[in-house]
């Protein structure tokens, strides 16, 4: 078999005859900025999780920029997240002015809350947690600590819509909420987009000023903003998406669990938390990550067999980027991680039959090896 890591064809082709229609729609109209299908997209996405608010955005980096400068997050201030991430998380950070500050994994490859706690300072004003690989972080510790130090928190839930703990969704927890439309994610567009969570009214306005120049809704300008409006070609994408997306987790889940069924019995593997494995946890799997002491030659094998792998971010944390001027951060088990972590194949372009041979190559290479 040939297997690709990830079909993007197949995210236009599932659904091509009604979201050719949606798109011909905004076309005919000539509707292409900040019109009526951007305002049910943002209605849909907030219904679906729980959100009283959601605000659609050009991408997910400017979702996470824009929430710290809607909360005057800036100069002087600290933001925890964890090294494992991808790097918009801490660019995000830079570019509002203030620091990162890079902290450890927990085995889930999530953020440590206990790493977090050791991080706060009188300076820190965030505990910024990501939702990685379609997981909700132990956000009652989080919480707790914020509570405790009074500090804010504002998720990144790029790869994480749909995910729960404890039955809410991430990007419901803090102050806002990060989602990315990116292409390969669970839910989305044909380029870049993103959306903005949050429960509270005034965040929502400032936000909503923030991503349009700083116009408000009689058009005047109250602040300094920014270009990052969700087009309406997109959201009309997303819309017609999110119709299908509870099937599109359902099939993910039942994925992971074959991954499960063929792979659990490897002593070198270490796989991420099962689907019916704990009940604070629905995770949605936007990526299948798992661990392997002898992972260059796994992944070798893998690709004598066809299947594509990758390992995220070239392979690297965040405070392992040396241009990153960065200071230095000591965390043992992020550094392990990056020596033994990659992805699987997971998208719902995927057969029964990809995942049990996907697991087959890997159980022969540890039969031969």
């Amino acid at each position: 078999m040939q297997i690709p890591f990830f079909r993007y064809a197949h995210v236009f082709g599932q659904q091509r005859d009604e979201i050719l229609a949606a798109m011909l729609k905004v076309m005919d109209r000539g509707a292409f900025i900040l019109q009526s299908e951007l305002t049910e997209f943002e209605a849909a996405a907030a219904r679906f999780v729980g959100s009283k608010h959601a605000i659609g955005v050009a991408n997910g980096t400017d979702s996470l920029f824009l929430a710290l400068k809607a909360d005057g997050v800036g100069p002087g201030d600290e933001v925890i997240l964890a090294s494992h991430t991808y790097i918009a998380t801490a660019a995000a950070v830079h570019f509002a002015g203030a620091s990162p500050v890079l902290v450890d994994c927990a085995p889930d490859h999530l953020i440590d809350p206990a790493a977090v706690s050791a991080a706060i300072t009188p300076r820190t004003r965030v505990i910024m947690p990501t939702q990685l690989n379609g997981r909700t972080c132990d956000m009652d510790a989080l919480l707790a600590l914020a509570r405790k130090h009074d500090l804010l928190v504002i998720e990144d839930a790029a790869q994480a819509l749909g995910s729960k703990f404890k039955q809410r969704c991430a990007g419901t927890f803090g102050l806002a909420g990060s989602i990315s439309l990116y292409p390969a994610k669970v839910l989305g567009c044909f380029g870049d987009g993103g959306l903005l969570f949050s429960n509270d009214d005034q965040t929502a306005v400032v936000l909503r000023e923030l991503r349009d120049h700083g116009r408000n809704t009689d058009g005047l300008v109250v602040r300094w903003g920014i270009n990052s409006r969700l087009d309406t070609l997109h959201a009309a994408i997303c819309l017609v998406k999110l119709r299908i997306f509870p099937e599109e987790i359902a099939r993910r889940r039942q994925i992971a669990r074959l991954y499960r069924e063929g792979l659990h019995d490897l002593e070198d593997i270490v796989l991420p938390p099962g689907p019916d494995q704990d009940p604070d946890h629905f995770d949605i799997y936007q990526n299948y990550e798992i661990e392997s002491g002898r992972r260059d030659e796994l992944r070798d094998y893998l690709q004598q067999k066809g299947v594509k792998t990758i390992i995220q971010w070239a392979g690297k944390a965040v405070h392992q980027f040396a241009g990153l001027d960065l200071p230095k951060f000591d965390l043992p088990a992020t550094e392990r991680l990056f020596q033994r972590c990659f992805l699987l194949p997971m998208n719902t372009s995927l057969t029964d039959s990809e995942v049990h041979y996907i697991c087959e190559q890997i159980q022969q290479f540890y039969c031969n090896k």
